[in-house]
């Protein structure tokens, strides 16, 4: 009986503490992804493991470009072990705060929306480790602090497990 009732006590303080969207409705300021991401931004960042250790730490030079209701991002990645790598973002805007994204590493099409200042943005990935791909889910956590300041939490799952983490820093120039 105690068992159970620790257990249902536990699901409900998991679901009491998940985050969502709505609940950032009323908060400054908006975050705007394109008018953030148009032009030159800078990122740094870290990989986590899912007991929390630090696996990797990067930076990303980021430019973007808009035409019309397409944004695109080309992200050049330098990692702390000499790695270099690019991904390329298309990103379209289909109003009401809602985006739809591809990348060459993005497994079909990411979605997010956007509410105040946080933006909720999901998508598969094939995900290159030490020259093994494996595909996992992203759930993108972005956080607009002011003009030229954005946080981005990411957790990366496996069969709807929590394998990694990655925290990321912007700043616009």
């Amino acid at each position: 009986m105690l068992k159970r009732w620790f257990i249902a006590s536990l699901l409900v303080l998991v679901a009491a503490c998940s985050a969502d969207l709505e609940d950032y409705a009323q908060t400054t300021p908006s975050f705007e992804l394109f008018e953030f991401f148009e032009g030159e931004t800078q990122a740094w960042g870290m990989v986590q493991d899912y007991t929390g250790k630090q696996t990797r730490r990067f930076d990303v030079e980021i430019v973007g470009s808009v035409d019309g209701d397409t944004l695109t991002l080309v992200e050049d990645f330098s990692f702390a072990d000499g790695e270099l790598s690019q991904r390329i973002w298309t990103i379209k805007n289909q109003g009401d705060g809602a985006y739809i994204g591809t990348a060459d590493d993005v497994i079909g099409e990411a979605k997010g929306k956007e509410q105040g200042n946080a933006l909720y943005w999901e998508y598969e990935m094939a995900l290159s480790v030490d020259g093994d791909i494996y595909h996992v889910t992203f759930e993108d956590w972005m956080y607009r602090q002011d003009e030229r300041h954005m946080f981005n939490v990411a957790v990366i799952k496996k069969f709807g497990m929590e394998v990694g983490k990655v925290t990321l820093f912007f700043v616009k120039r």
